[in-house]
């Protein structure tokens, strides 16, 4: 156990990966990395349940982060968030991260799931789910397994559609992020929208 004294930045990555999965289990398992502990599948098995709570866990503390605060006050959260959320995905998804009028998350929810290469995104759910959220605004976020954050001429010409059918519906689009593992790019910085 560690106690609340324990300055845990001092462990390395397998010391704190044996205090909580234990030093067996850490031996067994990390390879020099600990995503794959905290996705859904590590070596071809599930990962221990205490790797899928513990991200889980951080996955909802930045879920509330977004909800307290502008989510432009803290661009480094929503990226975050967005990484946690696609770590080590081996295939394409679609996030709308749906905002109130104070840019705060009211909902993150994945409308679509693809393959490896693509995933196919229809604007009219895209509305739809806005409207059920009583969103004022969104975030588009999608991953690319590949690793490469560049977006295709498809990703740029589906955000302007989406921003057009959201506008329609006085939903504002304030950003689109691609993630690749650790890489995240920004739409709205590289003055794609």
């Amino acid at each position: 156990m560690i106690s609340t004294s324990t300055n845990c930045t001092n462990l390395s990555d397998a010391d704190l990966l044996q205090r909580l999965i234990g030093t067996r289990e850490a031996r067994r398992l990390y390879r020099g990395s600990l995503g794959p502990l905290f996705t859904e599948t590590c070596e071809g098995q599930l990962p221990p349940e205490q790797c899928v709570v513990a991200r889980e866990l951080v996955k909802r503390w930045l879920g509330e982060e977004l909800q307290r605060e502008s989510t432009f006050s803290q661009p480094a959260a929503v990226r975050e968030y967005l990484q946690i959320h696609f770590a080590q995905r081996e295939y394409e998804s679609f996030v709308t991260l749906h905002l109130d009028a104070q840019n705060r998350l009211i909902a993150a929810e994945e409308l679509f799931r693809g393959t490896l290469t693509q995933t196919s995104v229809y604007p009219r759910e895209v509305v739809k789910s806005a409207l059920k959220h009583n969103a004022a605004a969104a975030i588009f976020a999608h991953n690319h397994p590949s690793g490469i954050a560049e977006p295709s001429r498809a990703d740029k010409l589906l955000t302007q559609a989406l921003k057009q059918a959201l506008a329609l519906v006085d939903v504002k689009v304030l950003d689109h992020f691609i993630v690749a593992g650790a890489s995240t790019l920004s739409f709205a910085e590289r003055g794609l929208l």
